[in-house]
C-alpha cells in the first residue's frame, strides 16, 4: 500500500505535552511531540514501555483522567483542536470519526454482556439504529471481521471466545461506525503468532476497504516493517527519530533506533548455528555494540537425561447439572513424552490452549497429571510425598509469564528472594541477605534494590527479580513459562542473554515455553511443537525450524513477522477457522498416533491431531 498523495494531514499533533500529577508535582510523560497522519496512511509509533506511546494515543482520544492529567499543545483533526472541544462534541467524534483498539480485549469487553449487545450499543448510540437494525448490523460487522459462525457468536459472552476472536470483536466495535482514523494500541502483543498474523492482515484488509488511516502503537519492529508507511520512534516521552519505514530500517540515525532494530530476533538468523547463541546488543545511549556473553552451550547427547516425561496425560473435569456430575473433560495434555539433559534447552511451542503451560505445571506437579510418569534426576515425581516433593522442587523452579503477578506487592523484593532460601532451611536470615545481594548482582541489579517493592521496578527488572528468585535454591532445571513474551524487544534480548549466561555457568536445563519462534530459534537446542495437547513434531532446533515437516509447524513458521519493509505488500490471507476445542466427552479415548522418524532425533506425527 503506497503512502497517500493528499498533502493535507488527517491528524496533526503539534507540540503535545502530557503530564501527570505525582506527589503534588506535575511530571511530563510526553514532551513536545509532533507528527502528522495522512488519509489512508499507516504511521507506527514505536518505543519501549514507558516511552509515552499509549499516553499519546489516550491524549488524542481525550481518555486521560482530568483529575490528575494535563495535556498541552494541539491535536488537529477535521479542522478542530481536539484538546479544546466540548466533551459532548468529543464524545460524538469518538466512534464516529476516531476509534481505538486497546491492548487487552478481555479487560475492554464487559464480561456480563453478550458480544452482540456490546456492538449494538455502539450502533444505537452513534447511528441511532433501533434494536433489530442494530442486531442485523452487528452480525454484518462480525462477518466483516471474519468471525466464523458470526450469527451464533452474537449471543456469546467474551469468556467464550479465544483471545484472537475477542480482539476481532474489539476491531468490529471500533469499526462499527466506519471511522476515518483507527488507533491500534499494541493490539497483538498478547496474541499467538498465528493469531497476530491474522489480526494484522484483517486491519490491512479493512483499511483498504474503508480508506482508513491507522496509528499503530507497538514495540515489535517486525510488525512495523510489515504494516507501516512511516515510523515515529519515541524514547522517554520524546520523539527521537521519524521517517519512511524503508529508510529507517535501512539506515537508522538515532542510537536508540539502531538498538531497537539490532535487538529484533530474526527467524533464520541461526540457520547455520548448531548451539544457541546470545543476542548481539547495541547500547541505546551510545549506539555502540555491546559484546555478548561468551557462553559454551554445547550439550553431551550421550549423557543421561535429567528429566524424563513419559506418556503424560493431564485433563480437567467439567461439571454441570444439579449434582455437579462430570459431563466432559478438557484434555489439556495428551500422551506427551520427551526428555531434557543438564545444560540443555527444550522449547515447547504452540498457540494458547495447546497445553504448553499445563505440561510445565504438570512436570512440577503444580497441577496433578491424570496418568503418565515424570522422572527427575532418577526420582518418580508422581510418587513423592509432600516432603519429598518439597525437596525435589529445590532443583525444579519456575519463572512465570507475568512477573508482577508472581511477586507479592506487599513484600520487598529482597524478602521475596530470601523466602525460599529460609523456608528450605538453607541459610539463616543474615546469610540469606548476603545471598540475595549476590543473586541481585548475578541478574544485573544492584544489591541496594533489595528493600524496594515490585511496583518500583520496570517490567524487565521484575523479570530479572523472578529469575533471581528461581536461582535462589540453585536448581538444576527451570521451567520458563513465556518468561520473555511480554517484554520490550531490547529488554527481551538482555533477559535472554542473561538466561543463557546463567545456563552456561550453572549447567541449568530449561524447559522454555513460548510462542515466539524467532526467540525459540535463538535459545533452544531442541524444539517440541504442541497442538491440542499433543506434541506433533519434535527434534533438534536446526532440523525442526529449517525443515518443518508437520503442517501446523509450517503454519507457525509462516506467521512470524519479519523485520523487512519489502514484505509490506505481501498478503497472508485470512483463516476462517478456529483451533478445535480440547473438550472431550467422558470416556474419550484418543486415537493411536503414528510417527515418522526423519533422522537425527527429528520425529513428526502422521495422524491428524484433530481426529
Amino acid at each position: 500500500m503506497s503512502a497517500p498523495v493528499d498533502t493535507q494531514p488527517l491528524l496533526s499533533i503539534r507540540n503535545l505535552t502530557t503530564s501527570f500529577r505525582v506527589d503534588g508535582q506535575w511530571r511530563s510523560v510526553v514532551e513536545n511531540l509532533s507528527f502528522d497522519v495522512g488519509a489512508g496512511e499507516t504511521v507506527a509509533v514505536v518505543g519501549e514501555s514507558g516511552s509515552g506511546k499509549s499516553v499519546t494515543a489516550l491524549s488524542a482520544m481525550r481518555l486521560l483522567p482530568q483529575a490528575n492529567s494535563r495535556t498541552e499543545g494541539e491535536i488537529l483533526f477535521g479542522g478542530h483542536n481536539l484538546l479544546t472541544l466540548p466533551e459532548d462534541q468529543m464524545r460524538h467524534l469518538r466512534g464516529n470519526e476516531l476509534a481505538m483498539i486497546f491492548q487487552e480485549p478481555m479487560t475492554s469487553l464487559n464480561p456480563v454482556l453478550t458480544i452482540g449487545f456490546q456492538i449494538g450499543e455502539t450502533l444505537k448510540y452513534h447511528r441511532g439504529l433501533d434494536p433489530q437494525a442494530a442486531r442485523a448490523e452487528s452480525l454484518r460487522i462480525l462477518e466483516r471481521v471474519r468471525i466464523p459462525g458470526a450469527a451464533r457468536r452474537l449471543d456469546d459472552y467474551p469468556h467464550q471466545l479465544s483471545g484472537g476472536m475477542r480482539q476481532r470483536v474489539m476491531i468490529a466495535m471500533s469499526l462499527a461506525c466506519r471511522p476515518h482514523l483507527l488507533i491500534a494500541d499494541e493490539p497483538t502483543t498478547a496474541l499467538d503468532v498465528t493469531i497476530q498474523a491474522e489480526i494484522l492482515e484483517l486491519i490491512k484488509l479493512l483499511q483498504e476497504e474503508e480508506g482508513m488511516a491507522v496509528i499503530f502503537i507497538t514495540h515489535d519492529m517486525g510488525i512495523v516493517a510489515e504494516t507501516a508507511d512511516r515510523v515515529v520512534v519515541m524514547l522517554k516521552g520524546k520523539k527521537v527519530e521519524e521517517g519512511e519505514t524503508a529508510a529507517l530500517f535501512r539506515a537508522p540515525q538515532h542510537p536508540y533506533s539502531r538498538a531497537l532494530l539490532a535487538a529484533v530476533p530474526r527467524l533464520g538468523a541461526m540457520r547455520d548455528e548448531v548451539v544457541p547463541k546470545p543476542f548481539a546488543i547495541i547500547d541505546p545511549q551510545t549506539g555502540q555494540p555491546v559484546p555478548p556473553p561468551q557462553c559454551d552451550l554445547s550439550v553431551d547427547a550421550s549423557e543421561k537425561p535429567l528429566l524424563e516425561v513419559k506418556n503424560l496425560v493431564t485433563s480437567f473435569d467439567v461439571r454441570s447439572g444439579l449434582f455437579a456430575s462430570v459431563t466432559a473433560r478438557v484434555h489439556a495434555v495428551e500422551n506427551v513424552s520427551f526428555d531434557l539433559r543438564a545444560g540443555e534447552t527444550l522449547a515447547l511451542v504452540g498457540e494458547s490452549g495447546c497445553g504448553k503451560s499445563t505440561t510445565g505445571r504438570s512436570v512440577l506437579r503444580l497441577v496433578e497429571p491424570r496418568s503418565g510418569q515424570v522422572l527427575f534426576d532418577g526420582d518418580n515425581v508422581g510418587e513423592l510425598d509432600k516432603e519429598g516433593l518439597r525437596r525435589a522442587r529445590q532443583n525444579m523452579q519456575m519463572i512465570f509469564q507475568d512477573p508482577f503477578a508472581s511477586l507479592n506487592p506487599r513484600k520487598s523484593v529482597g524478602a521475596a528472594i530470601a523466602e525460599p532460601i529460609i523456608v528450605h532451611g538453607l541459610a539463616d536470615a543474615e546469610e540469606a541477605r548476603e545471598q540475595v545481594a549476590e543473586l541481585l548482582r548475578r541478574v544485573g541489579l544492584s544489591p541496594d534494590m533489595a528493600d524496594r517493592y515490585p511496583h518500583e521496578f520496570s517490567g524487565g527488572q521484575r523479570q530479572r527479580l523472578c529469575i533471581a528468585r528461581a536461582l535462589a535454591l540453585k536448581p538444576k532445571m527451570i521451567v520458563a513459562d513465556e518468561a520473555v513474551s511480554a517484554l520490550d524487544v531490547s529488554i527481551k534480548a538482555q533477559v535472554v542473554n542473561l538466561m543463557m549466561e546463567l545456563q552456561a555457568e550453572m549447567g541449568l536445563a530449561y524447559l522454555f515455553i513460548s510462542h515466539d519462534m524467532a526467540v525459540v530459534e535463538r535459545v533452544s537446542h531442541r524444539v517440541a511443537v504442541m497442538y491440542l495437547g499433543e506434541i506433533v513434531e519434535i527434534g533438534p532446533r536446526q532440523s525442526v525450524i529449517n525443515n518443518p515437516a508437520h503442517p501446523y509447524t509450517r503454519k507457525l513458521m509462516a506467521a512470524v513477522p519479519v523485520p523487512d519493509p519489502e514484505r509490506r505488500s505481501m498478503r497472508r490471507g485470512l483463516s476462517l477457522t478456529e483451533i478445535p476445542s480440547p473438550l472431550r466427552p467422558v470416556g474419550f479415548v484418543p486415537p493411536v498416533r503414528q510417527w515418522r522418524d526423519l533422522g537425527g532425533g527429528h520425529l513428526v506425527m502422521d495422524a491428524d491431531p484433530t481426529a
